[in-house]
Parts: C-alpha cells; sequence; structure tokens
C-alpha cells in the first residue's frame, strides 16, 4: 500500500503537505520548489512523473527494483540517484534503497519499507522542520539532509557489526570449542556486502563534489563533502573489521592447533608408557610362559621346588628391572 506524502517548500522555508502531485507542482509555481515523498508506491503511480517531470522509464523501473547497486545518472531535466540503507537487528544485515530525484525546483525520493516495517525515511519530516533553514535553499539541500539522514544511519549498522566481532573475539579466547567460525563466515559476508555498497555511494559523491550533477550548486558542494567524509570512514572500517576477521579466523585456527597438538602430545604420551610397560614385560612373560609350561619342579627335581621358585622370580625381578635400565639409558642418549 502507498504511503506517498507530497510537500511544497516556499522561498522562506516554510514546509507545506499538500494533496497530491498536482498541487504541489502547481504550488511550485508561485515560487520556491516541491518535494514528492513516495513510500511503496506502485507503478502507475511513478509512470505519471515521466511526461510531468521527463523522468525516464528504466529509472522508473530501477525505483521498483530492489537489488539495484549504488548509481548515479544525469538526464537533462533531472538526475537520478540510488543510495542503499543499512540495518542490522538480530544478527542479520538488512540492505535497502532509497531512489532520489532531483531537478531545478523538485526533489523526488522513492523508498520502501524496512525489515521491521518502519519505513526508511520515518521521522524525515520532523529533521526537515528543524533544518529548513537549510533545506529552504533548494532541492541539492534538502537532498543533503536526507542522505546525510541516511548515512548516520549505516553507522549504526556498522557499530552493530563491530560490537558483534568484538562478542565472537571475546567467546574464542574465552573457549576456543565456544566459538562458532560459521558466525565469522557471516560476519565477513556481511562486511563484504558493506564494502560493496559504500564503494559505489562514495564514488556518487566524488561525481558530486567535482560537480558533474549541474542540479546541486556549488553553495551546496560543502554540505556534501561531509557525507564523503563519512562515507570513506565507512569504507575504511570495514576494510579494517575484514582484516580482524581474517585475523580472528587464523588465530581459531592456530589455537584450533595447538588444542590438536596438545592432545596428540598426551596421546603419544600414553602410547609410549604402555610400550615401555610391555617391552618390561615380554621377557618376563617369555620366562612365566616357558617356566609354567614346563614346570621347574621337573627341571630342577621335585625336593628343590621351595630354591627354585624363589630364585626364578627373583632372576624375573632382576631382568625387568635391567630392561628398564637400558630402555631409560638409551633415551637419554637419544
Amino acid at each position: 500500500m502507498s504511503e506517498s506524502k507530497f510537500y511544497h517548500i516556499s522561498q522562506k522555508g516554510k514546509l507545506t503537505s499538500v494533496i497530491n502531485v498536482d498541487a504541489a507542482v502547481a504550488a511550485a509555481k508561485s515560487g520556491g520548489f516541491f518535494w514528492l515523498n513516495y513510500c511503496q508506491p506502485k507503478k502507475e503511480e511513478l509512470l505519471i512523473l515521466i511526461s510531468l517531470l521527463d523522468l525516464h522509464l528504466l529509472s522508473i523501473e530501477d525505483c521498483l527494483d530492489k537489488n539495484q547497486i549504488p548509481k548515479i545518472e544525469d538526464f537533462p531535466r533531472n538526475t537520478f540517484i540510488i543510495f542503499n540503507t543499512f540495518e542490522y537487528s538480530n544478527k542479520k544485515l538488512s540492505i535497502g534503497e532509497i531512489d532520489l530525484f532531483i531537478g531545478d525546483n523538485f526533489l523526488v525520493t522513492v523508498s520502501q519499507r524496512k525489515s521491521d516495517n518502519r519505513r526508511v525515511l520515518d521521522g524525515i519530516e520532523h529533521i526537515m522542520e528543524t533544518d529548513m533553514e537549510s533545506a529552504r535553499h533548494g532541492p541539492a539541500f534538502l537532498m543533503h539532509v536526507i542522505l546525510d539522514n541516511v548515512v548516520d544511519q549505516k553507522f549504526l549498522a556498522i557499530e552493530a557489526l563491530e560490537d558483534e566481532l568484538d562478542i565472537q573475539e571475546e567467546t574464542m579466547l574465552a573457549s576456543v570449542s565456544n566459538f562458532n567460525p560459521a558466525e565469522m563466515i557471516r560476519l565477513r559476508r556481511d562486511l563484504l556486502n558493506l564494502r560493496k555498497s559504500l564503494f559505489h555511494e562514495r564514488e556518487i559523491l566524488v561525481k558530486i563534489c567535482r560537480k558533474d550533477c549541474h542540479f546541486i550548486p556549488d553553495k551546496a558542494i560543502y554540505h556534501y563533502r561531509d557525507i564523503y567524509d563519512h562515507l570513506t570512514k565507512f569504507f575504511e572500517l570495514t576494510e579494517s573489521y575484514r582484516e580482524i576477521v581474517t585475523s580472528l579466523m587464523e588465530m581459531y585456527l592456530s589455537m584450533l592447533n595447538n588444542q590438536m597438538t596438545k592432545v596428540a602430545n598426551e596421546t603419544n604420551l600414553t602410547v609410549r608408557r604402555l610400550t615401555l610397560i610391555t617391552t618390561i614385560f615380554m621377557p618376563l612373560t617369555l620366562l612365566a610362559g616357558i617356566g609354567g609350561m614346563s614346570e621347574w619342579s621337573m627341571m630342577t627335581g621335585s625336593a628343590n621346588w621351595k630354591i627354585a621358585y624363589p630364585a626364578f622370580l627373583l632372576a624375573m625381578v632382576v631382568i625387568g628391572f635391567t630392561n628398564y635400565c637400558l630402555i631409560k639409558w638409551y633415551e637419554k642418549k637419544k
């Protein structure tokens, strides 16, 4: 359902809501400019603007396509800009879109609802009323107020991602077994999406700041430079966060390898002990087997068994101890 609102901004900076597009256009003829703020519009509503404001059909189709990358396109009577919105909630990054058409005496914004069913430009009218001293100078100043608000919302999403990254780092350092590498892969994917969007948006601001858009006067360029600085900062943050994700994954693999090495060493130590015991008792088992089958009483005579058996046990103890000493000496020599 469309929730579009239309406004006329007078030369004195008064923001007046009007009934429809025709009323906004008519009010602008007496001075000032008009702003058409569309939220979830139908295609028929936007097609009217083709003949009224000379908007291009392909630009209208881009407004209805949610998978467009940020870009700027110049036309004879207007400039078309696509900007992204960021929202991070419940470990999920949502990237929205806001489309803007700027002309000599008009600004058109087209947006959708967020994942929490709020408008992308929710509360922008209140912000506009408090900043009308700047916005009254023309559509370019009004567009700056809108884009500045959108960019500020980006920082909230980036800050939430940073907090999530800190939590994952603390979890890994506390216990490797409780760390989930799938979360790091998800964060890395989100950062890649942020980087892609910020890269294209920074290019948009570069074109605006070098005065490629003739609908943005020189006086407004200084305001857009501030937005460019913010986008550059956010872009660098995403780059540094990606490096942190890579470092954490490397640290995780290193800690996991250390843990596996520790387990392997403990296993080797256990096997070594068992081997030592086996080595010591192998000759004793052989002697016990021979003595048991032949019975020492038969070898020494039945009358001497009281001497033969203690002597046999003593010999086994001496052989076992000697074998143990030889093995320890051999290990020290190695």
